[in-house]
This record gives structure tokens, sequence and C-alpha cells, in this order.
């Protein structure tokens, strides 16, 4: 199980510089984790929710509760290696601008994951469908064909699997935004990040151990619905201003195609006018195929590691 082991990678290597407190948000899972938390893992802090409240709300409501120095986003699916939590606390005390920093994501099969994106805007998304990058590496920028996995760098989004934020950064920045219920929430919290001048990090140092879930053809199908549509809400929110308006409709039309192809929903909306659009489409199909959407956040507080 997943957040067994999340959990058990957390007791086994703890930050050692202070307090830890580790943060539970079951979102009405149906396979017993919240019993299991409850009985293996005494010490945890579980918030079990009786209904789905997607992602961002459940990181919300973790981070509202959490009260130490250092907030880390860790999915149910990493698990810390030795010293990570060390390691990712040190770097950030070492970084005065950084307002976050994200570990270094290996697969169970011990390959880098490539965890770093730049940001999906209109032009670099258009750049990356025609395959250009292949052909002049300079416009790459949205895959980020070039980021070296190896070194300590700013980060324009990376995967918010193992994140960790300073308590003035979240208090600067602000929780994810709800409208993103699953996707972009980590890439609209980077952007706004970027827009308060907070550097985003990533550390090569602290590494967690990233699995995959499986899924059914069905929630593949919900699963890209919801991230074409958060992907134009991204838009909406960051984009629609300073975007050519002519390009900006065409974009947002290739993308709403992309969607009706990849998941037969055709002549359906995507909701793209960037404002509140509640998740139905996704949560229902979800419970259908008998998933559950779970977080993990964990915080600690206190002195630096030595």
């Amino acid at each position: 199980d997943d957040l067994r082991a999340c959990l058990e990678a957390l007791a086994r290597y703890p930050f050692t510089g202070g307090d830890q407190e580790v943060i539970v948000v079951d979102n009405a899972s149906w396979d017993g984790s919240a019993a299991m938390v409850r009985g293996e893992f005494p010490g945890v802090r579980l918030i079990a929710n009786h209904a789905n409240a997607n992602y961002a709300k459940g990181t919300n409501q973790a981070l509202a509760t959490a009260t130490g120095d250092y907030l880390l986003l860790l999915n149910p699916d990493a698990r810390v290696a030795a010293g990570t939590l060390d390691t990712l606390t040190r770097f950030l005390a070492a970084h005065p601008g950084a307002g976050a920093v994200a570990s270094k994501l290996v697969g169970r099969d011990g390959v880098v994951q490539r965890s770093v994106r730049g940001f999906p805007d209109p032009r670099s998304v258009l750049w990356d469908l025609l395959k250009l990058p292949r052909l002049f590496p300079g416009l790459g920028s949205y895959r980020q064909i070039g980021f070296n996995y190896e070194k300590a760098q700013i980060a324009p989004q990376p995967m918010a699997s193992c994140f960790l934020l300073t308590r003035p950064a979240y208090e600067a920045v602000g929780p994810m935004d709800e409208r993103f219920p699953l996707y972009f929430n980590d890439v609209d919290w980077c952007l706004r990040a970027r827009k308060a001048s907070l550097e985003v990090w990533y550390s090569p140092d602290a590494i967690a151990v990233h699995g995959y879930g499986g899924t059914t053809q069905q929630v593949r199908r919900a699963a890209v619905w919801e991230s074409h549509r958060a992907l134009l809400r991204l838009w909406g929110k960051h984009y629609r201003e300073t975007t050519p308006r002519l390009f900006y409709v065409m974009m947002t039309g290739i993308v709403t195609l992309g969607a009706w192809a990849r998941t037969g929903r055709w002549g359906e909306s995507l909701g793209n006018n960037g404002g509140e659009t509640t998740p139905e489409n996704l949560h229902r199909e979800l419970e259908r195929a008998g998933g559950s959407a779970r977080v993990s956040a964990q915080h600690r507080g206190g002195k630096q590691p030595p």
C-alpha cells in the first residue's frame, strides 16, 4: 500500500532538526486507508473527509492545520529517502530568496523522473505540439529538454510530489487555488510564487522514490479531460490578458479539440473561461472506477538540522 509505505518512510527517516508533525488527509477513500492510519500510525494527525474533497482542497486542509516553519507536500505514492527532510530544510535555510524546493524523484525502477517543466503558456504549448524543440532546442522551454537533474538550480515548476515550502512563502503566495482541483494547482502556485519574487528550486541531493499508480482506461479518459480543462483555466487566469487575442482563441480551440479527440466527448464544453467550475466529470468517473484521491502533507518546525 502506497500510503503505508509513505508513512513508514517518514517514520524511518524523520527530520532531525526539531519537531516533526505528519498530517494525512483522507478523501473518503474506500480501501480502509483511514482505519489503517488510525491503527498503525497513532502519532499521525488524520483528517478524514466524508466526501472526496479533491487534491487542492485536501492539501489546503493540511496546510491550514500545520503550524511549523516548513511545510512539506508529499504525495502518498512518494517515499522519502534517508536525509531527504534534513537536506531540503538546509537548502531553504541556505537560500534566502527561495520560497520552495523540490526533491529529485526516482522511479521504483531507479530511473530519475523528468519532473521539471517550464510554464505552459500558449506559445510554449504550440511549439511543443509542433515538435519544434526537437529541431530548435531553444524553443524547448516547456519540456525543459536540457534540464540537468544532477544540478541544484531554479526550476520554473517542478512536480510537487515532494515539495518543501517555507512558512513565509506559504503566507505570501497563499494556498492552492481550488479551481484547479487535481491538475495544474502546483503550476499555478509556482506562477504566483514567481510573481511574488520568490524562487522555486530543485535539489538533486534530496531524493524521493515516486511511483505512479495504475489506472483504468475510464479513469485515464476522465483525467485527460480534467487536465485539458485545467490548462485552459490556467491560461484564463495567467495568460489571457498578455496573449494576442486571435492566437489565444486559436490555442483554446486546439486544446478543446485535443480533449474531444482523446476522450470522445465531442461538443462538450471544457469551461475554458478561467472561472469557477466544478470537477464533477472527473470525480464521478473516479468513483465509478472505484478510485479515491488522497493527499499526504507533512510539516515540521524547529531548529535547522546539524
